[in-house]
């Protein structure tokens, strides 16, 4: 029997992210994201802290070359991939320094590259960081419905919740693979690619420790900190050298196959709290 990404519980593992400078990006987030670096070749970085994981390489700044999703058995991936393919999705093989052998990927209609595997046997981090683990991945596109009827149709992801402008169009959605309100997202835009990615502290503390640690660090707060409504979740955001922007997120909503929720486009919506910045 086949299992939707939902039913395989599937979660974001790590991100390949390129950079016209990936020694000085690396060096970013080992400093101000808490991680430590692996130098796997020249010009291919890997900052690594406790579950979280940026893969940095050579190319063109803010371009995202895959993000990496994973499955908790190797039962759960075969079913996952025979529901992708009765999808007819064109699946290609990946391979990857995490992944057990049978890992594959797929390209969403923004030419997004989406990788599925299950980990290989490795011993536990005892990596001494502050906590959050990477969480979702959000994208910009011009075409968000696309991206819903890729997502929802074609991978079997849950729709949790939808931004709607006044005229009807759709600004936003928010999809999730797991119990989490959302694992991938996209916002309505001018441009396709990464808005920005997150880290999910858990708890208020936690978001306050990293505050501080941007300040030691004379990193500034771009964004927060606020609470968003879909989600409900607290957040903070920076940028990095790049201009990629980074969350820290807390108390994000779990959901159990609650009904899809229509927020009107709006800055209360994504900022109950105060000010927000408008996508489109």
């Amino acid at each position: 029997m086949s299992l939707t990404a939902v039913q395989a519980d599937l979660s974001l593992h790590h991100l390949e992210i390129q950079s016209s400078n990936p020694e000085s990006l690396a060096n970013f987030y080992s400093k101000i994201m808490d991680m430590k670096i692996n130098k796997l070749s020249p010009e291919k970085f890997l900052c690594d802290g406790p579950a979280r994981k940026i893969i940095i390489t050579l190319g063109e700044n803010k371009t995202l070359s895959n993000a990496g999703m994973v499955c908790r058995s190797e039962n759960n991936l075969n079913r996952f991939k025979e529901f992708l393919d009765q999808k007819d999705l064109k699946l290609k093989e990946h391979n990857s320094e995490f992944y057990k052998a049978g890992s594959f990927s797929v390209q969403d209609p923004d030419n997004n590259v989406i990788c599925f595997g299950v980990l290989k046997d490795s011993s536990p981090s005892h990596l001494k960081r502050i906590h959050a683990p990477l969480q979702h991945l959000t994208f910009a596109s011009e075409d968000v419905v696309s991206f819903q009827n890729f997502y929802q149709n074609k991978l079997g992801f849950q729709v949790t919740d939808r931004v709607i402008k006044n005229n009807g169009e759709l600004a936003t959605c928010f999809t999730t693979s797991n119990h989490e309100h959302h694992t991938i997202a996209c916002f309505k835009s001018s441009k396709s690619g990464i808005d920005h990615h997150s880290y999910e502290a858990g708890d208020w503390n936690f978001v306050k420790n990293w505050c501080d640690h941007f300040a030691s660090h004379n990193i500034q707060l771009m964004w927060g900190p606020g609470r968003h409504g879909p989600g409900n979740n607290l957040f903070v955001f920076i940028e990095d050298t790049d201009g990629n922007w980074i969350e820290i997120s807390a108390e994000l909503e779990t959901v159990h196959g609650r009904p899809v929720k229509n927020w009107p486009q709006e800055e209360r919506t994504l900022n109950l709290w105060g000010n927000a910045i408008m996508r489109s």
